[in-house]
């Protein structure tokens, strides 16, 4: 990651270094997208969240989650929790929905032995490097995004919505234009028709913006994925993605977006203490399999929404 993105060091002391850092976090995240950040003197978790809250904004809640998540202090959160062999691929944060957090917070309490690098790529550049025909088809129609969630498969509807109850979780869905309904296993399936490109609410910049490439069942290794339809048929999968009108997105079209994520991540090593902020919406992030023990927790915040009456 320093390759691509600016590092700030503290001396140990962030609060001491204050007028500085801000002055570097306005200036990288404008043009780079993100910035390291390096000597904080960070005590904890309750500490990271004292630096995340000094920036003005209050800090979000894990709505509506897509993956495995724990609450550590307050809205500090683990990264996802997947086993430590598998990669989570370069994404957005919640850019399979139309609200997300703008800005994002990594915070190393402890670097893995091996591996585990946080790797990260300019969405300003992905869009750029893709086919200018399938960024067109991809805006144009837009993607669909269908979950089911439970049964044994996936994450169960309360934590998702982080209620026991289907009257919490429908008036979310109704707020934030999800299609729902509640299967004959008393299960929920939603479907909502998201944005492929997004605009920068200040900078106006295009970047791509979703996760089809994770949650198209083609991400899935081919064992994993032979083993999952001989379960379900392909409606009923823990999740899935198409085109806005609900047909089916090329695999072609997949795998260019994957390469495409491939050439343009930029890594480094993660160093305990470490914190790496980043414009969510100018900068994807992801997740490389590493061995002994890791801890990396997140924070977000100023929430966007896209305004009504935009596709």
């Amino acid at each position: 990651m320093s390759a691509g993105v600016p590092v700030f060091h503290a001396g140990g002391d962030w609060r001491a270094a204050w007028g500085d850092l801000q002055v570097a976090v306005q200036s990288a995240l404008a043009s780079a997208g993100g910035l390291l950040l390096k000597g904080l003197g960070l005590a904890g978790a309750e500490d990271f969240q004292a630096f995340a809250l000094r920036f003005g904004d209050p800090l979000l809640n894990y709505d509506f989650a897509s993956t495995p998540r724990s609450a550590v202090a307050g809205q500090v959160y683990t990264s996802t929790e997947y086993p430590s062999h598998q990669s989570i691929p370069l994404h957005n944060e919640q850019s399979y929905t139309r609200q997300w957090p703008m800005r994002i917070w990594f915070h190393c309490a402890q670097a893995s032995a091996e591996g585990g690098a946080t790797p990260v790529a300019d969405s300003r550049a992905v869009y750029r490097r893709l086919d200018p025909a399938l960024r067109e088809r991809f805006e144009r129609k837009r993607l669909m995004y269908v979950r089911n969630y439970g049964q044994g498969l996936d994450l169960p509807w309360q934590q998702v919505f982080g209620t026991e109850d289907r009257l919490v979780a429908e008036a979310y869905c109704g707020a934030q234009g999800i299609h729902f309904e509640w299967t004959g296993d008393g299960e929920l399936r939603t479907r909502q028709v998201c944005q492929a490109v997004a605009r920068h609410p200040v900078s106006g910049d295009a970047v791509w913006f979703n996760q089809a490439h994770l949650f198209h069942v083609s991400a899935l290794e081919p064992a994993v994925r032979e083993a999952l339809l001989d379960v379900v048929d392909e409606p009923d999968l823990p999740r899935n993605v198409y085109y806005g009108d609900g047909s089916p997105l090329e695999s072609s079209a997949l795998d260019e977006i994957r390469q495409v994520y491939r050439e343009q991540a930029l890594r480094s090593p993660w160093e305990t203490g470490d914190v790496l902020m980043l414009d969510n919406m100018l900068m994807a992030h992801g997740r490389d399999p590493f061995k002994g023990p890791r801890k990396v927790v997140v924070a977000m915040a100023r929430p966007y929404e896209v305004p009504p009456g935009l596709p």
